[in-house]
């Protein structure tokens, strides 16, 4: 235990390292690139972003080296080589090892209540700072000169629900962006195995294999290369972002990451003390490394591994409610990506002429609750999905979409805070569902 609780802080010191001198590094990147450009040297950066930044895969990126982007992504594709098969099997065992299905109907009550709860705060407070920020005459910019975005079109977000059940199984398990459809595959199979009972040998345990091979190669990935990728993912995304990007919309950036703080912050703790009325400083210590790697990555799916680690480890929640809250979690709760499209949504409709009254918040965050819910754990996701709200609002005037463009050029670094908010609210919920379930060891939380 004591080992294990050793490599856990060692890991969280060298993340905090890496997150202060990618922090460093790419802010001194951009004042570089900002010197450069106002000193007629745009060559220059254009050489080093080249060298260093750009993305290989776009057009622009052909004949660029890109080191920072290999890095990162090699990192990233790793760990979202194996999300499919670790929610599948994750999820068919932990349902496999819970033979009543009473205690499995009131765990997956208590953990999609869990998450209702804290998404209706969320929604809340979204729309407190959205509508103070409208009536402040804050989201009033001047938004002529930006560039209108293309592919992009919008949905009836209740295709979430239909798409939930698949009815190609291969399909599936070859699209990262199809969780949902995989936790409903692996629940149908964690109830069957479950039925037949010892008629099912042979395929519990290949699915326990698997998630043992999954699981090492993950601690692997994480232990060793995870605080050299969050200094690498950090300082590129930082350094490519110049500051006329930032400043026209800089009111939605501070407004939205003002209340994605307060709730990351505050609002978890009051969570864990209110629902489990245990000490929230100890939980907010331990799951302060999941929210940092969170927020490097960009990616709730490719903090799951860590996530998981992490609430079994070091937060006390067995293996078996671990194991079927997280997966889940990682699909449907959505706090911080709610949040975001709530007051983008306010600023988009402020800026483009629309009426914000409070009828229209409260369909703008039902819209963003019931569309975060089908967003892929990926990065930038957030943004794409907004646009179903945009839609579903009838906000498409050309201003909107130019607002929207906005949205979409400066938005990284708020969904990098919105991915740390989703997956602290799944350990968050799973510490709930854990203690309610007497499948918490306290010993452990409190060590």
């Amino acid at each position: 235990m004591k080992t294990t609780k050793n490599n856990a802080n060692n890991l969280a010191i060298k993340m905090v390292i890496s997150l202060i001198l990618g922090l460093t590094l790419g802010t001194l990147f951009i004042f570089l690139r900002e010197n450069l450009i106002s000193n007629g040297n745009a060559n220059t950066w254009t050489i080093i972003n080249n060298l260093l930044f750009q993305d290989i895969s776009s057009p622009d990126g052909a004949n660029s080296v890109g080191l920072f982007y290999i890095i990162g992504q090699l990192f990233i594709n790793s760990l979202q080589l194996v999300i499919i098969p670790m929610v599948f099997t994750s999820i068919t065992l932990a349902i496999c090892h819970i033979s009543d299905t009473r205690k499995l109907g009131r765990i997956s009550y208590k953990t999609i209540l869990g998450f209702l709860i804290t998404s209706l705060f969320a929604l809340i407070l979204a729309g407190i700072f959205g509508l103070v920020a409208h009536k402040l005459g804050l989201f009033n910019v001047n938004i002529t000169n930006i560039a209108s975005s293309e592919g992009t079109t919008g949905s009836n977000p209740l295709l979430v629900f239909v798409q939930a059940i698949p009815n190609n199984i291969t399909n599936v398990f070859t699209d990262n962006g199809r969780v949902l459809s995989v936790v409903f595959l692996a629940a149908v199979c964690g109830l069957c195995i479950n039925t037949l009972g010892n008629e099912i040998q042979v395929l519990k345990k290949l699915l326990q294999d698997i998630n043992k091979i999954i699981t090492t190669f993950l601690t692997f990935v994480i232990t060793k290369f995870g605080p050299v990728a969050i200094f690498v993912l950090i300082t590129r995304t930082f350094a490519i972002y110049g500051i006329d990007h930032l400043k026209p919309a800089l009111v939605y950036v501070l407004t939205t990451t003002i209340a994605l703080l307060i709730f990351l912050t505050v609002g978890y703790g009051l969570f864990i003390m209110l629902s489990t009325r245990l000490n929230p400083i100890i939980f907010v210590k331990k799951i302060s490394k999941v929210a940092l790697f969170g927020f490097s990555t960009s990616s709730s799916a490719a903090t799951l591994p860590l996530n998981t680690k992490t609430v079994t480890e070091e937060l006390g929640v067995s293996k078996d409610i671990a194991s079927f809250t997280l997966p889940l979690g990682m699909t449907i709760n959505m706090n911080g990506t709610a949040i975001m499209q709530v007051i983008a949504a306010i600023f988009i409709a402020s800026s483009a002429g629309y009426d914000v009254t409070i009828v229209n918040i409260a369909l703008i965050s039902l819209l963003a609750l019931i569309a975060s819910v089908g967003t892929p754990a990926a990065p930038g996701a957030g943004a794409i999905i907004l646009f179903t709200v945009l839609t579903s609002m009838g906000y498409q005037n050309d201003a909107a979409i130019l607002a929207y463009s906005l949205i979409l050029a400066i938005n990284r670094p708020v969904e990098m805070l919105v991915t740390s908010l989703n997956v602290v609210g799944d350990a968050a919920t799973s510490v709930y569902v854990a203690k309610s379930e007497g499948a918490l060891d306290e010993s452990i939380y409190n060590n």
